[in-house]
């Protein structure tokens, strides 16, 4: 023990450091506590709870935009984490997708009314809240591993909250195994890795490089097990499965949820990934590591659209939107560097705006009307006209069309990988980029389903007058914000 004793005042200076970059996170931490005090002190007073929550999220938000203006400079805690400028503006975005769900939650009927109440899952919010603000900022492998877990628990909680049938029991069951297979895989290509580059650092130069002189095969091997654990977050192709039936079966709240805000850590880990794999080989990725990524872009750009085509239920046509969507993050991911982040951070932002609007107006129609198909929607253009107006912009915007913040962020995005192909004019650009005009193309015929129905057929009954709540005025301004970023797109360019 004595060897030791010289270094302990070394360590303790190391973790006192970097103490101030984890503010957001102590935060989040210390409400955590609170809304478990709440749960058991105010356990008939929800909204005790709620609010606790809300200011916990917004405070946190405060302490990472402050991490804008001073960012770490070099990874931090022993090289785990790396609070970076990046970094900080994930977490407000992480934060942001975060309240929308506080929102979602309060104006649920199925939540509110359940007995079980709101309580344990704000906390449960809170939990996922801090594992995703680590990953975001994470550059160790074990520290990839823990967050992922930290907001893959969370999760299967939050998809089997209610489970009062069959399909949201076999839902939640779906997800927690897949997960659970998939959390294994990656722990085995992570000890690959650390085999034969001595270290868990995905930033180091050093192991890096020692990871170039693995046999094609193993790294292959290693590779692919590793991106299973990231595929199950971003539900890309081949790990897309669980995802239609978890989003079917889980509270549309949750849906919303786990379509937008595990992709943002997920997608900051892989751009993180490909930045230091880029940095290191100075040419660019690795060409196997290349290939496998444009593949699964390819792959979910096609699958995800081809298959919502085919859907008449509205939460599995999303589920599939969503791993389309996945395959243009990963696009703009293999173009990314760090002149190109505001890319990728403006079509995650459009993203959430338009993925969380359109679930916050199908769970309004579906508590007040009970319409969960597509074809359930012929009539109501002409009985409630704003609603449904404001959800044709989301569906516009989704699909990439102008004026809207959809068409801005896809315009973007091509404009990268074009500065990409004309850069090494390679053929893997431009099967990315026809690949993602036609998957726009064929988005067309699934997201104006609802507003064919909507405007153009006849309705089938009477629908009564409807007085729009909390609910329903949210993903209204969501759908109003849509055009305003899509005319004004500098309000997200200043970073």
């Amino acid at each position: 023990m004595k060897e030791f004793i010289p270094h302990i005042s070394k360590l303790l200076d190391g973790v006192i450091g970097g103490l101030s970059f984890l503010l957001p996170e102590f935060v989040l931490t210390l409400t955590f506590l609170l809304s478990i005090g709440c749960g058991l002190l105010f356990r008939g007073k929800p909204m005790i709870n709620w609010w606790v929550t809300v200011i916990g999220i917004l405070l946190s938000g405060w302490f990472a935009y402050s991490q804008i203006a001073f960012p770490a400079t070099s990874p931090i805690f022993f090289g785990m984490i790396l609070p970076d400028t990046n970094g900080a503006w994930l977490k407000l975005l992480i934060g942001f997708t975060c309240l929308l769900f506080c929102f979602f939650v309060y104006y649920s009927q199925q939540l509110r009314n359940h007995p079980k109440r709101i309580d344990d899952l704000l906390g449960i919010l809170l939990g996922v809240h801090i594992g995703l603000n680590l990953m975001a900022v994470a550059v160790n492998w074990l520290m990839v591993y823990l967050t992922i877990e930290m907001v893959s628990v969370g999760s299967y909680v939050m998809v089997g909250y209610l489970a009062r049938d069959r399909k949201q029991s076999e839902a939640a069951m779906k997800y927690v195994l897949f997960g659970t297979v998939c959390s294994a895989v990656m722990l085995y290509g992570l000890s690959l890795l650390y085999g034969y580059s001595g270290g868990l650092s995905f930033v180091d130069r050093t192991q890096l490089t020692a990871l170039l002189e693995m046999p094609p095969l193993v790294f292959i091997v290693a590779t692919f097990f590793v991106l299973t654990g990231i595929g199950f977050k971003l539900s890309f192709v081949p790990f897309h499965f669980w995802s239609p039936d978890v989003y079917q079966g889980a509270p549309t709240p949750v849906t919303a949820f786990l379509s937008t805000a595990p992709k943002i850590g997920a997608i900051a880990l892989l751009g993180r990934l490909v930045i230091a794999w880029s940095t290191v080989m100075e040419t660019g990725l690795p060409q196997l590591l290349f290939y496998i990524l444009a593949g699964i872009a390819i792959g979910s750009m096609l699958l995800g659209n081809l298959a919502a085509i085919r859907q008449r239920q509205v939460k599995r046509m999303m589920a599939y939107s969503s791993i389309g969507h996945t395959g243009f993050l990963i696009m703009i991911v293999l173009a990314i560097s760090q002149q190109t982040f505001p890319v990728l951070f403006f079509f995650l932002v459009s993203y959430i705006m338009m993925n969380v609007g359109v679930f916050m107006f199908a769970d309004y129609l579906e508590e007040h009307l009970g319409i969960t198909t597509v074809t359930e929607y012929q009539g109501l253009g002409k009985s409630y006209p704003m609603l449904m107006v404001a959800m044709t912009v989301l569906m516009v915007s989704l699909t990439g069309l102008p004026p809207t913040v959809g068409f801005i962020a896809k315009l973007l995005s091509f404009s990268a990988v074009m500065e990409a192909y004309q850069h090494n004019h390679s053929l893997s650009w431009l099967l990315l980029l026809i690949t993602g005009a036609v998957t726009t193309v064929m988005a067309l015929f699934f997201y104006f389903k609802i507003p064919l129905n909507a405007f153009l057929r006849e309705r089938k009954r009477e629908f009564p007058p409807l007085a729009y709540n909390g609910l329903a005025v949210l993903a209204i301004l969501l759908s109003l914000m849509s055009l305003v970023l899509g005319f004004y797109p500098s309000l997200l360019g200043a970073f």
